[in-house]
């Protein structure tokens, strides 16, 4: 079982990798359903991504013909009143 230590605001767990992997405990993933396992030299990180990331959806509703107000109103026409 993984010995966790409590930080500032983090937790950190140390955990054994074995012949199948590393097991993350399901505490440290409460709310996530998927993440991305990011390997940078000597750094592995797992971010989890976001269920509802409105950045994904840029572009899907194009405005064509720039009503006038675009650049005062953008907002809502981005997020419109739902």
């Amino acid at each position: 079982m993984p010995k966790a230590q409590t930080g500032f605001a983090q937790k950190i767990i140390k955990a054994q990798v074995t012949a199948e992997g590393l097991l993350v405990p399901r505490q440290l993933l409460a709310g996530i359903r998927e993440v991305e396992i990011r390997r940078e030299e000597h750094l592995i990180s797992i971010v989890p991504l976001a269920l509802d990331d409105l950045i994904l959806e840029l572009g899907q509703s194009p405005i064509f013909g720039e009503p006038p107000d675009v650049s005062e109103r953008h907002d809502q026409y981005i997020y419109p009143a739902r």
